[in-house]
């Protein structure tokens, strides 16, 4: 039984994104080409954009029906969402941007507690130190470490990564993703990770859904999209990679059509 689906449509101008997905606990990579609409995707999944038509669950919990005419507000639906623009409030201290979560919705906390799980957390990010500083005294990766520790600290039902690493230098993003990988196994909730990094994936060993053009072309296992890549796109983007081992190809029972890995598994498109 899925832990959490979403069918959706949404039409912006002239683009259009028609996908449907379900996953249980654990991670979901997405991947795509610029323009793909992966980031529509989690924007809409947050709350940020509304949909032509949605039904959106996580858990027993409607988030959004266009059937039922039900739709949680962003504050209270429990979602974190790390964007690619960070979106840190510049007139707060990084300490006070991560503790802000925790501010809002019917499980806020008295802001001693808040500032101290978000301190907490800075710390093990390994970026304690900025906690006074505003985000116009912090680098682009130190920026992304702080919007990452915001989305972490509320504890989400769902979490949604936009691209979480690309800011960090390569000795950074090595630790980060350790941390992520590490965190995201101990979550033990849905999450929903785009990258243009297929490192982040070999590092969560987790299933990958592959957008093109606002539909999903592909799922499956690294190591499946490797064998049979759907696409150019595809098979640039795994070319790369060295031989896997056999184990890697543990997802459902080896085929494109029926995959499962770790948990996650992905609806085809209509």
């Amino acid at each position: 039984m899925s832990r959490w689906r979403a069918s959706l449509q949404a039409r912006f101008g002239d683009f259009e994104l028609d996908v449907e997905l379900a996953g249980d606990d654990g991670p979901l990579v997405v991947i795509g080409p610029n323009g793909s609409g992966k980031t529509t995707l989690l924007r809409v999944l947050a709350g940020a954009l509304e949909p032509t038509r949605a039904e959106i669950e996580v858990g027993d919990r409607v988030l959004y029906s266009s059937r039922r005419g039900a739709r949680v507000p962003i504050e209270e639906r429990r979602v974190g969402y790390v964007p690619q623009g960070y979106g840190l409030f510049p007139h707060l201290s990084a300490l006070d941007n991560v503790a802000f979560g925790l501010s809002m919705g019917a499980r806020r906390l008295p802001r001693a507690e808040a500032r101290r799980r978000a301190r907490r957390l800075l710390d093990e990010l390994g970026c304690g130190e900025l906690a006074v500083r505003t985000p116009a005294g912090l680098s682009g990766g130190e920026r992304q470490r702080v919007a990452l520790a915001r989305a972490l600290v509320i504890e989400p039902e769902l979490l949604l990564l936009d691209e979480p690493l690309t800011a960090l230098d390569v000795r950074a993003r090595r630790a980060v993703r350790g941390f992520l990988a590490d965190r995201l196994r101990a979550l033990g909730r849905p999450s929903i990770l785009v990258t243009h990094d297929v490192r982040d994936i070999a590092t969560l060993g987790v299933q990958v859904c592959v957008l093109e053009r606002g539909r999903v072309v592909q799922r499956g296992a690294l190591a499946q999209l490797r064998a049979a890549p759907a696409s150019e796109f595809v098979a640039e983007f795994v070319g790369s990679l060295p031989a896997l081992p056999s184990g890697e190809v543990a997802a459902g029972h080896g085929g494109a059509d029926d995959v499962t890995a770790r948990g996650s598994r992905v609806l085809e498109a209509r």
